[in-house]
């Protein structure tokens, strides 16, 4: 891909729905920061677009669905995916239990049980991306970077505090 079109095959906005409750400071922060990461550094094109990006993301939640609404940077509507949430529950629900484990095995672990689960964290962070990208294959094209930045966002929505 040509900087020019990888300059157009991107987010430049994210925005959460009225549809994603909103939560505990701390849990509002977390999502903003995903957010940032999100738009600061990915590759995001809807297949089958002419590539006239770049784009914005609107996500909302319907029937434990997560909704992507895709449009362009003057709002004219590409695309909407809906993707079923039940794929990523074991990975998320696992995926918070280990960070848990990481953080209390900072107060009180050695370095090398902390490198031990810090790496199991890792690997389910890299499951849930790539279930993500497969989930998506066919209808957005990310890589995976990109895939392991909209898993965390899509993590931290289902954070409860």
């Amino acid at each position: 891909m040509s900087n020019k079109a990888a300059d157009h095959a991107r987010l430049i906005d994210v925005e959460l729905d009225e549809t994603i409750s909103r939560s505990t400071p701390d849990i509002e922060h977390e999502r903003a920061v995903a957010i940032f990461d999100l738009i600061e550094e990915n590759s995001f094109r809807p297949v089958n677009d002419d590539g006239s990006g770049p784009y914005t993301l609107k996500l909302s939640l319907a029937e434990r669905r997560l909704v992507l609404a895709i449009a362009r940077a003057d709002g004219d509507p590409v695309v909407t995916h809906i993707l079923s949430l039940t794929p990523f529950r074991r990975i998320v629900k696992d995926y918070y239990l280990i960070c848990e484990s990481y953080y209390d095995a900072i107060r009180s672990s050695t370095p090398s049980q902390i490198e031990a689960i810090d790496m199991g964290r890792r690997g389910l962070h890299n499951e849930g991306s790539q279930t993500l990208m497969d989930r998506l294959s066919g209808k957005i094209e990310i890589d995976f970077n990109t895939a392991r930045r909209l898993f965390t966002l899509v993590c931290v929505l289902h954070w409860r505090g």
